[in-house]
């Protein structure tokens, strides 16, 4: 195991592949005229340490005024390296787009002309920025410190800086806001982990190998240096260790405006973080929007983009707007795909919800209010991926579950000594039809919620689980003895959902991931743990159990 050195460990740096051969043309210093921007090409900003990366500057043509600045930071490449055409499935409308924007981040064509500047930026080893590329780490906080305040001091520049933008380009705001820079006014995450070891790469301990390994090898076609590969890091480092801690932000050292917008739909990638992210954020001021849909279609919607820009005009221009009179929280509570109600609410989680118990009956497949008296077991194949245990139940009035849910199970297994379990809650209709969600960015069959767990990473932190959100420790391995029945509680990440009455919830568990998208960017957990078969026990001295988050109407 290599000694991590200022958040980085040099063991999992590997060598990458010169940029130029996916078209990028090197470092070209150069004024463009373009779409109605001025756009300065490839300015270098010289970080602490007397590294040198490259930024290309959007500015509205003939306004020659100072402006407040929006940075954008990912290594996807300031000029495109990344296309929507690599993606179907997105439902984004390109043909609003202008060529300039990058996946997953403004329009400088949309924002420019409204009174900002964009600042596009190849971070530290990506393309022809100078050094080895981190990845999530508070190295990457530091740089962007240094950027926000080199942006500052331009004479194009009011003074006033924010941050924008998905996925990637969120996850690195949290790591900003917590260094504090003087010239940060506002920040606007949409989608982003704030844990990358829970969130991302080892869910329930069950490494998320389809999506690292497809990630990871693009990231090292960006660099003729060395790149940090999350791939060998999870072999180098499988237990939550002073590496993984090194990618978790301080959040509560936050301190300016934050606008969070999160995804029902993004499981297995964002959702679980962001919202994460909002409950501990240090802000003063902080929004949460939590939305049904793909994200990267509705980063674009003209509702979002007037939402966005609201926000940026109250806090980096000062502007007194409908900002003023946002409610904390605002959630879209989904009852099909794409239908869904929009309700403000005044924080997260919702105080009044109400945590009931759904106690799984293996005899039957049935769940029910009361506790079983009667002990049984259902097993399964738990290499075979037609093979499942499952549970219904049939609610008799309309009943809405939004936030955190538990699945408590006593297991066994008879073929290894450890086992991957994988979960979903399903929402069935009236007429026994899976009603499907939106998942991830690119996929139409989601599911309600869903949940994974290594059971070997069952033990609990016993300072931040709560009834209703188990929280892992990742700090050992307990492997099971032959025969060894032991009780687990696997999280079940956020969401909202609203069922009819004669509607029914079904709750899967299985040995292999619930839905599988082959060679398609997506989480992805082939287990090298499951082998033999899974027995699920139930009744009597089992209480296994969904306790389930019911949400009355706002008195």
């Amino acid at each position: 195991m290599g000694e991590v050195i200022d958040s980085v460990d040099p063991e999992v740096l590997v060598p990458g592949m010169p940029p130029e051969q996916f078209g990028y043309q090197g470092v070209r210093p150069r004024r463009e005229f373009a779409d109605g921007l001025v756009i300065d090409r490839d300015q270098a900003i010289t970080l602490r340490d007397g590294i040198t990366i490259y930024a290309d500057v959007y500015r509205p043509e003939g306004v020659t005024g100072r402006l407040p600045a929006i940075l954008l930071w990912s290594v996807y490449g300031k000029h495109g390296a990344l296309k929507w055409s690599l993606f179907e499935g997105t439902e984004v409308d390109t043909d609003k787009l202008s060529d300039h924007t990058l996946l997953e981040s403004p329009d400088p064509v949309a924002w420019c002309p409204r009174g900002y500047a964009l600042v596009a930026v190849d971070p530290r080893g990506a393309f022809g920025s100078e050094g080895d590329m981190t990845i999530f780490s508070k190295k990457e906080g530091d740089d962007i410190h240094d950027t926000i305040e080199w942006i500052a001091e331009q004479p194009w520049c009011t003074g006033k800086v924010g941050m924008a933008g998905m996925s990637y380009f969120a996850i690195v705001q949290w790591f900003a806001g917590a260094t504090r820079p003087p010239h940060l006014a506002a920040l606007l995450p949409y989608d982003g982990v704030t844990d990358v070891y829970r969130d991302l790469v080892r869910h329930g301990g069950i490494p998320n190998r389809t999506f690292i390994d497809m990630w990871n090898n693009m990231l090292t076609s960006w660099t003729r240096n060395r790149t940090e590969s999350l791939s060998k890091a999870i072999d180098v480092h499988p237990l939550l260790d002073e590496y993984w801690q090194c990618k978790q932000p301080d959040l509560e050292r936050i301190n300016v405006p934050t606008y969070v917008v999160a995804s029902w739909t993004d499981h297995g990638v964002h959702t679980r973080g962001t919202l994460e992210g909002y409950r501990r954020l240090g802000s003063k001021v902080k929004f949460l929007e939590v939305h049904g849909r793909k994200k990267w279609s509705r980063f674009y919607w003209d509702e979002s983009f007037k939402r966005q820009l609201a926000f940026f005009d109250r806090f980096l221009k000062d502007e007194p707007n409908e900002v003023d009179a946002w409610p904390p929280v605002r959630i879209e509570v989904r009852e099909k795909f794409y239908e869904g109600q929009w309700r403000d609410e005044s924080e997260w989680p919702l105080a009044r919800t109400r945590y009931e118990s759904l106690f799984l009956d293996a005899a039957n497949g049935a769940a029910s209010v009361e506790p079983l008296g009667e002990e049984s077991s259902v097993t399964y194949d738990a290499t075979d991926p037609d093979q499942l245990a499952s549970f219904t139940y049939t609610f008799d009035a309309d009943t809405e579950l939004t936030g955190y849910a538990k699945l408590r199970l006593w297991v066994s297994t008879d073929g290894s000594d450890d086992m991957d379990l994988f979960v979903a809650v399903q929402k069935i209709d009236s007429k026994g039809e899976v009603v499907n969600f939106p998942y991830h960015t690119l996929f139409n069959d989601g599911q309600s919620t869903h949940g994974w767990l290594r059971v070997s990473h069952r033990e609990l932190d016993p300072a931040r689980s709560t009834p209703q959100q188990p929280f892992l420790l990742h700090e050992r391995e307990l492997l099971l003895a032959p025969g060894e029945i032991v009780p687990v509680d696997i999280e079940l990440w956020p969401s909202s959902t609203l069922y009819r009455a004669g509607e029914s919830l079904r709750v899967l568990v299985k040995g292999s991931d619930i839905q599988s998208y082959p060679g398609e960017f997506a989480a992805g957990h082939p287990s090298d743990r499951n082998a033999g078969n899974h027995i699920i026990y139930t009744g009597g001295r089992y209480d296994s159990h969904l306790l389930i988050p019911v949400v009355p109407a706002a008195s």
